[in-house]
Protein backbone atom coordinates (compact mmCIF):
# COMPACT_ATOMS: atom_id res chain seq x y z
CA UNK A 1 0.00 0.00 0.00
CA UNK A 2 2.18 2.18 1.27
CA UNK A 3 4.50 1.45 -2.23
CA UNK A 4 1.69 2.23 -4.34
CA UNK A 5 1.08 5.46 -2.07
CA UNK A 6 4.28 6.65 -3.26
CA UNK A 7 4.36 5.85 -6.82
CA UNK A 8 0.86 7.96 -7.43
CA UNK A 9 2.32 11.01 -5.76
CA UNK A 10 5.47 11.03 -7.91
CA UNK A 11 3.30 10.28 -10.90
CA UNK A 12 2.21 12.94 -13.18
CA UNK A 13 -1.79 14.66 -13.01
CA UNK A 14 -3.14 10.55 -13.49
CA UNK A 15 -1.99 10.00 -10.20
CA UNK A 16 -3.26 13.06 -8.62
CA UNK A 17 -6.54 11.42 -9.91
CA UNK A 18 -6.00 8.12 -8.50
CA UNK A 19 -4.83 9.78 -4.92
CA UNK A 20 -8.07 11.43 -4.71
CA UNK A 21 -9.80 8.20 -5.34
CA UNK A 22 -7.76 5.88 -2.97
CA UNK A 23 -8.31 9.02 -0.05
CA UNK A 24 -12.05 8.34 -0.67
CA UNK A 25 -11.55 4.72 0.47
CA UNK A 26 -9.09 4.76 3.51
CA UNK A 27 -9.43 5.43 6.90
CA UNK A 28 -8.32 8.61 8.40
CA UNK A 29 -5.80 6.63 10.41
CA UNK A 30 -4.31 5.19 7.33
CA UNK A 31 -3.80 8.01 5.22
CA UNK A 32 -2.44 9.91 8.44
CA UNK A 33 0.00 7.03 8.85
CA UNK A 34 1.35 7.67 4.72
CA UNK A 35 1.80 11.31 5.86
CA UNK A 36 4.96 10.32 7.89
CA UNK A 37 6.94 9.37 5.09
CA UNK A 38 6.33 12.05 3.24
CA UNK A 39 8.21 15.38 2.87
CA UNK A 40 7.15 19.23 3.62
CA UNK A 41 6.18 19.96 0.02
CA UNK A 42 4.15 17.12 -0.14
CA UNK A 43 2.34 16.84 3.21
CA UNK A 44 1.30 20.01 2.09
CA UNK A 45 0.10 19.97 -1.50
CA UNK A 46 -1.25 16.22 -0.86
CA UNK A 47 -3.37 17.59 2.16
CA UNK A 48 -4.57 20.29 0.24
CA UNK A 49 -6.10 17.62 -2.38
CA UNK A 50 -8.14 15.87 0.79
CA UNK A 51 -12.10 16.49 0.99
CA UNK A 52 -12.63 18.82 3.52
CA UNK A 53 -14.12 16.73 6.56
CA UNK A 54 -11.47 14.12 5.87
CA UNK A 55 -8.80 16.71 5.88
CA UNK A 56 -9.86 17.91 9.46
CA UNK A 57 -9.94 13.98 10.94
CA UNK A 58 -6.74 13.51 9.20
CA UNK A 59 -5.09 16.57 10.73
CA UNK A 60 -6.42 15.16 14.14
CA UNK A 61 -4.49 12.14 13.92
CA UNK A 62 -1.20 13.50 12.74
CA UNK A 63 2.10 14.20 15.46
CA UNK A 64 2.42 17.80 16.80
CA UNK A 65 5.48 18.46 14.13
CA UNK A 66 2.86 17.30 11.01
CA UNK A 67 0.64 20.11 12.48
CA UNK A 68 2.80 23.06 12.80
CA UNK A 69 4.06 22.49 9.43
CA UNK A 70 0.43 22.11 7.52
CA UNK A 71 -0.35 25.55 9.96
CA UNK A 72 2.70 27.86 8.76
CA UNK A 73 2.08 27.08 4.90
CA UNK A 74 -2.11 26.69 5.27
CA UNK A 75 -3.82 30.22 4.38
CA UNK A 76 -6.32 31.38 7.37
CA UNK A 77 -9.22 30.59 5.74
CA UNK A 78 -8.13 26.94 5.51
CA UNK A 79 -6.48 27.30 8.99
CA UNK A 80 -9.96 28.09 10.37
CA UNK A 81 -11.85 25.70 8.19
CA UNK A 82 -10.11 22.83 9.49
CA UNK A 83 -10.19 23.84 13.17
CA UNK A 84 -13.67 24.48 12.97
CA UNK A 85 -14.35 21.41 11.71
CA UNK A 86 -12.58 19.55 14.20
CA UNK A 87 -14.13 18.42 17.61
CA UNK A 88 -13.44 20.65 20.77
CA UNK A 89 -11.95 18.31 22.33
CA UNK A 90 -9.11 17.39 19.84
CA UNK A 91 -9.21 20.82 19.07
CA UNK A 92 -7.76 21.66 22.27
CA UNK A 93 -5.20 18.95 22.19
CA UNK A 94 -4.22 20.62 18.83
CA UNK A 95 -3.69 23.93 20.74
CA UNK A 96 -1.64 22.88 23.87
CA UNK A 97 0.95 21.44 21.53
CA UNK A 98 1.30 24.65 19.63
CA UNK A 99 3.48 27.60 20.47
CA UNK A 100 1.97 30.80 21.45
CA UNK A 101 2.60 32.72 18.25
CA UNK A 102 0.57 29.83 16.24
CA UNK A 103 -2.02 29.75 18.93
CA UNK A 104 -2.92 33.34 18.39
CA UNK A 105 -3.39 32.85 15.03
CA UNK A 106 -5.24 29.85 14.89
CA UNK A 107 -8.02 31.57 17.38
CA UNK A 108 -8.26 34.23 15.57
CA UNK A 109 -9.68 32.16 13.15
CA UNK A 110 -11.93 30.17 14.66
CA UNK A 111 -15.90 31.25 15.26
CA UNK A 112 -16.33 32.70 18.06
CA UNK A 113 -18.96 30.04 19.48
CA UNK A 114 -15.94 27.30 18.47
CA UNK A 115 -13.22 29.71 20.56
CA UNK A 116 -15.69 29.74 23.60
CA UNK A 117 -15.46 26.19 24.18
CA UNK A 118 -11.93 25.82 23.49
CA UNK A 119 -10.70 28.66 25.86
CA UNK A 120 -12.95 27.34 28.57
CA UNK A 121 -11.83 23.55 28.23
CA UNK A 122 -8.38 25.12 27.84
CA UNK A 123 -8.64 26.83 31.63
CA UNK A 124 -9.51 23.63 33.29
CA UNK A 125 -6.59 22.01 35.16
CA UNK A 126 -3.87 19.75 33.40
CA UNK A 127 -4.12 16.33 33.69
CA UNK A 128 -8.53 16.99 35.13
CA UNK A 129 -11.43 15.26 32.96
CA UNK A 130 -12.67 19.02 32.45
CA UNK A 131 -9.60 19.18 30.83
CA UNK A 132 -9.94 16.27 28.12
CA UNK A 133 -13.67 16.50 27.64
CA UNK A 134 -15.49 17.63 24.95
CA UNK A 135 -18.62 19.56 24.48
CA UNK A 136 -20.61 17.80 21.31
CA UNK A 137 -22.98 15.52 22.41
CA UNK A 138 -26.54 14.73 22.34
CA UNK A 139 -28.59 16.20 24.88
CA UNK A 140 -32.72 15.54 25.53
CA UNK A 141 -35.09 16.18 27.78
CA UNK A 142 -37.40 14.17 30.24
CA UNK A 143 -40.88 14.95 28.73
CA UNK A 144 -39.98 14.02 24.78
CA UNK A 145 -40.85 11.18 23.16
CA UNK A 146 -38.68 8.72 21.64
CA UNK A 147 -39.91 9.83 18.45
CA UNK A 148 -38.59 13.59 19.21
CA UNK A 149 -35.59 12.03 20.53
CA UNK A 150 -34.65 11.13 17.30
CA UNK A 151 -35.64 14.27 15.36
CA UNK A 152 -33.20 16.20 17.72
CA UNK A 153 -30.18 13.36 17.07
CA UNK A 154 -31.17 13.50 13.27
CA UNK A 155 -31.10 17.37 13.26
CA UNK A 156 -28.05 17.87 15.42
CA UNK A 157 -25.94 14.65 15.75
CA UNK A 158 -23.74 14.92 12.58
CA UNK A 159 -21.47 17.20 14.43
CA UNK A 160 -21.59 15.38 17.62
CA UNK A 161 -18.55 13.16 19.02
CA UNK A 162 -21.35 10.20 19.74
CA UNK A 163 -24.88 9.42 19.08
CA UNK A 164 -24.84 6.17 21.13
CA UNK A 165 -25.13 7.94 24.28
CA UNK A 166 -27.76 10.77 24.66
CA UNK A 167 -27.87 12.43 28.06
CA UNK A 168 -30.92 13.90 29.34
CA UNK A 169 -31.04 17.12 31.21
CA UNK A 170 -33.44 19.87 32.84
CA UNK A 171 -34.15 23.12 31.86
CA UNK A 172 -31.03 24.14 34.09
CA UNK A 173 -28.66 21.41 32.60
CA UNK A 174 -28.94 19.07 35.74
CA UNK A 175 -28.30 15.55 34.42
CA UNK A 176 -30.73 13.46 35.56
CA UNK A 177 -30.41 10.89 33.27
CA UNK A 178 -28.96 9.05 30.07
CA UNK A 179 -30.09 6.86 27.39
CA UNK A 180 -28.39 4.42 24.62
CA UNK A 181 -29.41 4.55 21.14
CA UNK A 182 -30.29 0.60 21.77
CA UNK A 183 -32.71 1.64 24.15
CA UNK A 184 -34.18 4.35 21.67
CA UNK A 185 -34.33 2.05 18.43
CA UNK A 186 -36.16 -0.65 21.24
CA UNK A 187 -38.93 1.97 22.49
CA UNK A 188 -41.89 2.73 21.19
CA UNK A 189 -42.41 5.95 19.35
CA UNK A 190 -44.87 7.86 21.88
CA UNK A 191 -42.82 6.03 25.35
CA UNK A 192 -41.67 9.34 27.04
CA UNK A 193 -37.40 9.78 27.50
CA UNK A 194 -38.00 10.11 31.39
CA UNK A 195 -39.39 6.60 31.54
CA UNK A 196 -37.13 4.64 29.67
CA UNK A 197 -33.95 7.03 30.67
CA UNK A 198 -30.80 4.60 33.06
CA UNK A 199 -30.62 7.14 36.18
CA UNK A 200 -27.98 4.84 37.34
CA UNK A 201 -25.01 6.95 35.94
CA UNK A 202 -21.27 7.03 36.16
CA UNK A 203 -20.32 10.58 35.60
CA UNK A 204 -17.41 12.64 36.82
CA UNK A 205 -16.62 15.77 37.65
CA UNK A 206 -14.56 18.42 36.01
CA UNK A 207 -11.83 18.63 38.87
CA UNK A 208 -11.30 15.29 38.79
CA UNK A 209 -8.42 13.40 38.26
CA UNK A 210 -8.19 12.30 34.62
CA UNK A 211 -6.20 8.84 35.83
CA UNK A 212 -9.63 8.17 38.34
CA UNK A 213 -12.48 8.40 34.90
CA UNK A 214 -9.63 6.22 33.38
CA UNK A 215 -10.03 3.70 35.70
CA UNK A 216 -14.05 4.35 36.13
CA UNK A 217 -14.12 3.50 32.02
CA UNK A 218 -12.63 0.16 32.25
CA UNK A 219 -14.41 -0.80 35.40
CA UNK A 220 -18.00 -0.38 34.10
CA UNK A 221 -16.57 -1.04 30.39
CA UNK A 222 -17.94 2.98 28.97
CA UNK A 223 -17.66 4.04 25.61
CA UNK A 224 -18.70 7.64 27.22
CA UNK A 225 -18.86 9.29 30.41
CA UNK A 226 -20.49 12.55 31.26
CA UNK A 227 -18.76 14.73 33.09
CA UNK A 228 -20.37 17.85 35.18
CA UNK A 229 -19.80 21.07 37.26
CA UNK A 230 -19.68 21.07 41.42
CA UNK A 231 -24.12 21.14 40.92
CA UNK A 232 -23.97 18.47 38.73
CA UNK A 233 -24.90 20.47 35.81
CA UNK A 234 -23.63 19.05 32.23
CA UNK A 235 -20.86 20.23 30.62
CA UNK A 236 -19.00 17.63 28.47
CA UNK A 237 -18.63 14.15 27.67
CA UNK A 238 -15.52 12.32 27.70
CA UNK A 239 -15.14 9.81 25.02
CA UNK A 240 -13.07 6.02 24.83
CA UNK A 241 -10.65 7.41 22.20
CA UNK A 242 -9.70 10.40 24.55
CA UNK A 243 -9.08 7.52 27.20
CA UNK A 244 -7.14 5.38 25.46
CA UNK A 245 -4.78 8.43 25.26
CA UNK A 246 -4.87 8.97 28.80
CA UNK A 247 -3.74 5.26 29.39
CA UNK A 248 -1.18 5.51 27.55
CA UNK A 249 0.24 8.85 28.86
CA UNK A 250 0.13 7.48 32.27
CA UNK A 251 1.69 4.21 31.65
CA UNK A 252 4.17 6.05 29.96
CA UNK A 253 4.94 8.50 32.75
CA UNK A 254 4.85 5.64 35.11
CA UNK A 255 7.61 3.80 33.11
CA UNK A 256 9.71 6.68 32.96
CA UNK A 257 9.55 7.56 36.72
CA UNK A 258 10.13 4.09 37.85
CA UNK A 259 13.29 4.00 35.63
CA UNK A 260 14.86 7.40 37.03
CA UNK A 261 13.72 9.33 34.17
CA UNK A 262 11.56 12.59 33.96
CA UNK A 263 8.40 12.27 31.93
CA UNK A 264 8.44 13.88 28.60
CA UNK A 265 5.72 14.63 26.10
CA UNK A 266 7.85 14.46 23.39
CA UNK A 267 8.94 10.71 20.73
CA UNK A 268 12.10 10.34 21.68
CA UNK A 269 14.02 10.45 18.09
CA UNK A 270 12.18 14.22 18.21
CA UNK A 271 13.43 14.85 21.48
CA UNK A 272 17.04 16.82 21.17
CA UNK A 273 19.97 15.21 22.66
CA UNK A 274 20.24 18.17 25.74
CA UNK A 275 16.40 17.93 26.29
CA UNK A 276 16.98 13.66 27.11
CA UNK A 277 20.54 14.43 28.90
CA UNK A 278 18.51 16.97 31.34
CA UNK A 279 16.09 14.40 31.69
CA UNK A 280 18.37 11.73 33.03
CA UNK A 281 20.82 13.92 34.51
CA UNK A 282 18.64 15.12 38.29
CA UNK A 283 18.07 11.37 38.89
CA UNK A 284 21.60 10.40 38.21
CA UNK A 285 23.04 13.40 40.29
CA UNK A 286 20.08 12.17 43.00
CA UNK A 287 21.06 8.46 43.25
CA UNK A 288 24.73 8.90 42.38
CA UNK A 289 25.20 11.03 45.91
CA UNK A 290 22.70 8.31 47.69
CA UNK A 291 25.17 5.47 46.60
CA UNK A 292 27.61 7.45 49.02
CA UNK A 293 25.85 6.24 51.78
CA UNK A 294 26.92 2.47 50.54
CA UNK A 295 30.46 3.69 50.30
CA UNK A 296 30.20 4.74 53.79
CA UNK A 297 28.89 1.86 55.35
CA UNK A 298 31.94 -0.25 53.51
CA UNK A 299 34.33 1.96 55.40
CA UNK A 300 32.55 1.55 58.82
CA UNK A 301 33.40 -2.44 58.14
CA UNK A 302 37.09 -1.96 56.78
CA UNK A 303 38.55 -3.91 59.72
CA UNK A 304 36.20 -6.74 59.62
CA UNK A 305 37.50 -6.50 55.43
CA UNK A 306 40.86 -6.28 56.35
CA UNK A 307 40.68 -9.67 58.61
CA UNK A 308 38.88 -11.15 55.86
CA UNK A 309 38.99 -9.65 52.35
CA UNK A 310 37.05 -12.83 50.51
CA UNK A 311 33.74 -11.01 52.15
CA UNK A 312 34.56 -8.60 49.51
CA UNK A 313 33.58 -11.10 46.42
CA UNK A 314 30.23 -11.48 48.13
CA UNK A 315 29.15 -7.94 47.68
CA UNK A 316 27.69 -7.21 43.94
CA UNK A 317 26.09 -10.59 44.25
CA UNK A 318 24.43 -9.80 48.01
CA UNK A 319 23.13 -6.52 46.28
CA UNK A 320 22.31 -7.13 42.77
CA UNK A 321 20.33 -9.74 44.25
CA UNK A 322 18.43 -7.86 47.16
CA UNK A 323 18.05 -5.07 44.61
CA UNK A 324 15.89 -7.02 41.76
CA UNK A 325 13.79 -8.89 44.66
CA UNK A 326 13.26 -5.23 45.72
CA UNK A 327 12.22 -4.01 42.25
CA UNK A 328 10.10 -7.13 41.35
CA UNK A 329 7.73 -6.21 44.48
CA UNK A 330 7.35 -2.81 44.16
CA UNK A 331 6.96 -3.47 40.21
CA UNK A 332 3.96 -5.85 41.34
CA UNK A 333 2.32 -3.33 44.02
CA UNK A 334 2.61 -0.45 41.85
CA UNK A 335 1.15 -2.13 39.18
CA UNK A 336 -1.34 -3.53 41.43
CA UNK A 337 -2.02 0.01 42.90
CA UNK A 338 -3.06 1.60 39.24
CA UNK A 339 -5.35 -0.96 38.75
CA UNK A 340 -7.26 -0.66 41.93
CA UNK A 341 -6.47 -4.29 43.08
CA UNK A 342 -4.41 -2.78 45.98
CA UNK A 343 -5.25 -0.14 48.55
CA UNK A 344 -3.49 1.82 51.35
CA UNK A 345 -5.65 -0.60 53.76
CA UNK A 346 -4.21 -3.37 52.68
CA UNK A 347 -0.42 -2.76 53.58
CA UNK A 348 -0.49 -5.48 56.78
CA UNK A 349 -1.73 -8.34 54.57
CA UNK A 350 0.85 -7.22 51.15
CA UNK A 351 3.46 -7.24 54.02
CA UNK A 352 2.61 -10.44 55.44
CA UNK A 353 2.12 -11.72 52.00
CA UNK A 354 5.58 -10.44 50.74
CA UNK A 355 7.27 -11.85 53.51
CA UNK A 356 5.89 -15.00 52.78
CA UNK A 357 7.40 -14.78 49.11
CA UNK A 358 10.41 -13.81 50.39
CA UNK A 359 11.66 -16.69 52.92
CA UNK A 360 10.96 -18.98 49.93
CA UNK A 361 12.56 -16.95 47.20
CA UNK A 362 15.65 -16.86 50.31
CA UNK A 363 15.65 -20.52 51.50
CA UNK A 364 15.92 -21.40 47.18
CA UNK A 365 18.91 -19.30 46.53
CA UNK A 366 20.00 -19.48 49.93
CA UNK A 367 20.73 -23.33 49.38
CA UNK A 368 21.86 -23.15 45.84
CA UNK A 369 24.10 -20.34 47.13
CA UNK A 370 25.38 -22.32 50.01
CA UNK A 371 26.69 -25.60 47.61
CA UNK A 372 28.29 -23.01 45.62
CA UNK A 373 30.40 -21.18 47.37
CA UNK A 374 31.05 -24.72 49.87
CA UNK A 375 32.24 -26.13 47.23
CA UNK A 376 34.48 -23.33 45.32
CA UNK A 377 35.91 -21.89 48.63
CA UNK A 378 37.56 -24.67 50.22
CA UNK A 379 34.86 -25.70 51.95
CA UNK A 380 34.54 -23.02 54.58
CA UNK A 381 31.61 -23.75 56.09
CA UNK A 382 31.42 -20.42 58.45
CA UNK A 383 31.76 -18.13 55.11
CA UNK A 384 29.13 -20.27 53.10
CA UNK A 385 26.57 -20.05 56.14
CA UNK A 386 27.91 -16.14 56.52
CA UNK A 387 26.81 -15.19 52.98
CA UNK A 388 23.68 -17.60 53.11
CA UNK A 389 22.04 -16.49 55.84
CA UNK A 390 23.10 -12.51 54.68
CA UNK A 391 21.33 -13.59 51.50
CA UNK A 392 17.99 -14.59 52.95
CA UNK A 393 17.84 -11.40 55.20
CA UNK A 394 18.33 -9.56 52.88
CA UNK A 395 15.77 -10.62 50.21
CA UNK A 396 13.23 -10.75 53.34
CA UNK A 397 14.29 -7.19 53.99
CA UNK A 398 14.02 -5.92 49.79
CA UNK A 399 10.78 -7.37 49.53
CA UNK A 400 9.59 -5.70 52.41
CA UNK A 401 11.16 -2.56 51.27
CA UNK A 402 9.58 -3.16 48.02
CA UNK A 403 5.86 -3.29 48.68
CA UNK A 404 5.71 -0.88 51.44
CA UNK A 405 7.84 1.81 49.90
CA UNK A 406 5.04 2.63 47.30
CA UNK A 407 2.07 1.90 49.55
CA UNK A 408 4.19 4.71 51.60
CA UNK A 409 4.10 7.13 48.50
CA UNK A 410 0.78 6.75 47.92
CA UNK A 411 -0.07 7.80 51.72
CA UNK A 412 1.60 11.41 51.33
CA UNK A 413 0.08 11.63 48.00
CA UNK A 414 3.50 10.92 46.24
CA UNK A 415 3.38 9.32 42.57
CA UNK A 416 4.14 5.39 44.15
CA UNK A 417 6.39 5.05 40.50
CA UNK A 418 9.16 7.44 42.04
CA UNK A 419 9.78 5.05 44.66
CA UNK A 420 10.39 1.88 41.90
CA UNK A 421 13.37 0.18 41.08
CA UNK A 422 16.35 3.13 41.22
CA UNK A 423 15.00 4.29 44.70
CA UNK A 424 14.74 1.42 46.37
CA UNK A 425 17.66 -0.46 44.67
CA UNK A 426 19.64 2.13 46.60
CA UNK A 427 18.00 1.71 50.17
CA UNK A 428 18.54 -1.97 49.25
CA UNK A 429 22.28 -2.25 48.77
CA UNK A 430 22.71 0.15 51.85
CA UNK A 431 20.59 -2.21 54.48
CA UNK A 432 21.99 -5.61 52.69
CA UNK A 433 25.41 -4.43 53.44
CA UNK A 434 24.82 -3.82 57.10
CA UNK A 435 23.20 -6.95 56.84
CA UNK A 436 25.86 -8.75 55.64
CA UNK A 437 28.55 -7.12 57.73
CA UNK A 438 26.84 -7.76 61.01
CA UNK A 439 26.31 -11.05 60.37
CA UNK A 440 29.83 -11.40 58.71
CA UNK A 441 31.11 -9.98 62.83
CA UNK A 442 29.43 -12.31 64.51
CA UNK A 443 30.30 -15.21 62.55
CA UNK A 444 34.10 -14.51 62.83
CA UNK A 445 34.03 -12.69 65.99
CA UNK A 446 35.76 -9.79 64.20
Amino acid sequence: MKEDFLAMINADSTGITKLKSLFSELNTADIAELFNDLSKEKIIQLFRILPKPVAADVFALMDADMRQTLIEALTDAEVGDIVNRLFVDDAVDFIEEMPANAVKRVLQNVLPEKRKLINQILQYPDDSAGSIMTTEYVDLRENATVSEAFDVIRATGLNKETIYTCYVIRWDRLLVGEVSAKTLMLAEPNERIGDIMDTNMVFAYTTDDQEAAAAAFKKYGLLAMPVVDKERRLVGIITVDDIVEVIEEENTEDFEKMNALRPSDEPYLKTSVIRLAKNRIIWLLILMLSATITGGIISTFENALAILPILVAFIPMLMDTGGNAGAQSSTLIIRGMALGEIGLGDILRVLWKEIRIGALCGVVLGLVNFMRIYLMNGKNLFLSITVTASLFFTILMAKSVGCILPLFAKRLKIDPAIMAAPLITTVVDAASLIIYFSIAKLAFNV
